[in-house]
């Protein structure tokens, strides 16, 4: 019996396939292998999720994958036109990080209310300096992005008392959609962004979407880098627009040394890592295997892009 062919684009550390040793060739490739490599291909497991080069090495000659797995929710640094057209089934990581990002945003949330970024600043500089806090309970927070995250999102915060509004691509039943947007940012005291990367919401967030929020508004931006328009993000900490902002997903990761970002006042930057608990590496390797077994029985398999939307549908 002739084994499938399973292609892994290595990142370090690699995944843990052990349930699959006699029942798969595994195969390694990075940015420079990938495109000789996929030809021969049946499944290409995208390890490496920071990485372009599968949207930059499949439009390339000769047979593709019929499946290819990202260990990432976002999709959009490897559908190009090409894997789009094509009958390749993507799959995602979905339901892995949703309630560790929803953590992070409420520890995040909590941290703005509390002030505790200056109390730290404070302490470093030995100063005594009694403040007041917010009080998180009967503040309103609008959360863009109805998937598994964004709702995973709303109940944490729901559950510290916050009245949460969930924005998706269209409204239903408890989900708002994009004409009700402007309103809940205008009332909003906290700002989640949450969303996957699309054409409809690159470059949502923008200086005119920052001028409609209070000025005693905190913005976290969890769902992809190009959601923001940075420039005006830094614009409006530095003009008080609104109170603060956390990101952690950027434009360009690695965010560079020199990016201006690193010093905008009452901006919190942490390195892309809000749904990266201990342990995330081996529940990703375990997903895969769990989808590796359905498609080996030619059964369906779930967490399937729609990849003309860049996402899983029905949230």
């Amino acid at each position: 019996m002739t084994l499938p062919t399973l292609l892994v684009l290595d990142a370090d550390p690699p995944p843990r396939l052990g349930r699959l040793t006699g029942r798969v060739r595994v195969e390694h490739a990075d940015a420079s292998t990938l495109a000789g490599r996929l030809p021969s291909a049946d499944v290409l497991l995208v390890w490496d999720f920071t990485s372009h080069a599968v949207r930059e090495a499949w439009p390339g000659e000769g047979p593709r994958p019929r499946w290819v797995h990202t260990a990432s929710a976002g999709v959009d640094h490897l559908l190009c036109p090409e894997l789009a057209a094509s009958d390749t089934v993507v799959t995602n990581a979905r339901g892995v990080f949703d309630q560790p990002i929803a953590e992070y945003v409420a520890a995040l949330v909590l941290a703005f209310a509390k002030d505790l970024p200056r109390t730290l600043e404070l302490q470093r500089e030995r100063t005594w300096r009694h403040r007041e806090s917010r009080r998180l309970a009967g503040t309103r927070a609008c959360v863009v992005g109805s998937g598994p995250i964004g709702r995973a999102i709303a109940r944490t915060l729901d559950a510290l008392g916050v009245t949460t509004a969930l924005v998706g691509r269209a409204a239903r039943d408890g989900v708002h959609g994009p004409e009700d947007l402007d309103r809940l940012l205008a009332r909003a005291d906290w700002v989640v962004a949450a969303a996957p990367l699309t054409d409809g919401t690159r470059g949502m967030f923008d200086a005119r979407r920052f001028a409609v929020m209070q000025p005693s508004a905190y913005f976290v931006n969890v769902g992809r880098g190009q959601l923001v328009v940075e420039e005006a993000l830094v614009r409006a900490l530095r003009e008080r627009v609104i109170a603060g902002a956390a990101l952690d997903v950027f434009a360009s990761e690695p965010l560079p040394g020199d990016s201006p970002l690193w010093e905008v006042p009452g901006l919190v930057v942490s390195p892309h890592m809000s749904g990266d608990t201990v342990g995330w590496r081996d529940e990703l390797g375990a997903q895969f295997v769990e989808l590796f077994e359905l498609w080996e029985a030619g059964r369906p398999l779930v967490n399937v892009v729609d990849k003309q939307r860049g996402y899983v549908p029905g949230h």
